[in-house]
């Protein structure tokens, strides 16, 4: 008995080994074939679906009066979204409106003043010349005049003299003496009512040089008149600057589509109040792409345009086919919102990860259920 049982367990030791040496051949013959089915592949679990989302922000304040759309709806371009109540706007353009009407009569009333200013000033220059040559003209006159009436009154006054010395001799009678005294002093009042008369041309000369002075200043009034009327343009200028802004501001109370796509993260109601820069939505639009964070370990042999096969984890593993599109310059946590900080307390090495964008070669309408944030493998086919 004891020599049967010597003999059988030489025999399970030889087969268990013979197993075991099996299993190991197919293990490596395994790990081989996976290393040569591999090793010009580079794949990644952390990489997700982007596609462009472009937000919707109110651009002015106001109540909601509309809102055109649903969660999830399709919209095309130029759709109506939101409504503002327009109403405050609408009043601000025609008031607008009414300040440029006030601001062109301005300026055409200060066109015109320039005008009549500019031809008046003309005028009246040539009319004060004009003047004062008649003015000098009469003035020689009453200057001929006066020497003429001295010179008659001289001449009276030494008749009278002289019948004076004759009378005394009673070579003359008292009549005729009385006449020459009547001649001497007609003569006088003529003489002074002669020099009078220059006296009043010469203020007429006077006044005529003034009223020339006076027109010669019509340059500055002009000047005046063109300053106003380059502030009245001004103010047309910028009353239509105010009623564009106005006309702008009032086309803004309608938030419309941007671009045809699905509207996401809808925010807004009825009755709500917005301010400009509030976001109120967001529309997904265009073909989707992937972004997967390699690691740097494997950046090495990645190079842009080499084949992709990605895998959807929402859609059973379904793969489709890509191409590398471009690589970052960069590590994602070096373009975080905050950086990492290394050089202060106990450093941990990580391996970092590079984001690589990814294009899909499938029509567009084959991609219609890659919705971003989906999770997905990519992987990176490396040309040998």
């Amino acid at each position: 008995m004891s020599d049967e049982i010597s003999t059988v367990k030489p025999k399970s030791a030889v087969t268990f080994k013979k197993i075991a040496g099996i299993l190991a051949i197919v293990v490596v013959c395994g790990l081989f074939i996976y290393w040569a089915w591999t090793r010009n592949e580079e794949s990644t679990d952390d990489a997700f679906i982007e596609t462009n989302v472009v937000d919707i922000s109110a651009r002015v304040s106001g109540y909601v009066k509309k809102v055109a759309v649903l969660d999830n709806q399709n919209v095309l371009q130029n759709d109506l979204l939101v409504q503002i109540d327009p109403q405050d706007f609408e009043l601000k353009v025609q008031s607008q409106e009414a300040n440029l009407k006030v601001a062109e009569a301005h300026a055409a009333a200060a066109h015109h003043d320039v005008a009549i200013v500019t031809t008046n000033t003309d005028a009246e220059i040539h009319q004060a010349q004009d003047a004062i040559k008649v003015a000098r003209s009469n003035l020689e006159q009453m200057r001929a005049q006066e020497r003429m009436a001295q010179a008659q009154a001289e001449l009276a006054q030494a008749d009278w003299q002289r019948y004076q010395n004759l009378f005394k001799k009673d070579e003359i009678s008292q009549q005729r003496l009385e006449q020459a005294k009547a001649a001497s002093i007609s003569a006088q009042n003529q003489w002074e009512a002669a020099h009078h008369s220059v006296m009043a041309s010469q203020s007429q000369v006077f006044m005529a040089e003034a009223k020339l002075a006076e027109a010669r200043s019509g340059p500055q009034q002009v000047d005046l008149k063109k300053n106003q009327l380059t502030g009245g343009e001004a103010s047309v200028a910028e009353s239509k600057a105010d009623l564009a802004q106005a006309r702008r501001d009032l086309t803004y109370t309608e938030l419309r589509a941007p671009t045809a796509g699905q509207v996401v993260r809808k925010s807004v109601l009825v009755g709500q109040f917005v301010e400009p820069g509030q976001s109120l939505m967001a529309i997904v639009y265009g073909p989707p792409w992937v972004i997967a964070n390699v690691k740097e370990t494997q950046l090495l042999r990645i190079r842009v345009g080499q084949a992709v096969t990605v895998r959807v984890d929402a859609m059973n593993g379904q793969s489709f086919k890509g191409h590398v599109d471009s690589i970052q310059s960069g590590t994602g946590s070096r373009f975080s919102l905050l950086p990492p900080e290394n050089a202060t307390g106990n450093y941990v090495k990580v391996i970092q990860r590079v984001p690589v964008k990814i294009v899909f070669d499938e029509p567009t309408e084959q991609l219609i259920h890659l919705l971003p944030g989906l999770s997905v493998e990519p992987t990176i086919h490396i040309k040998p």
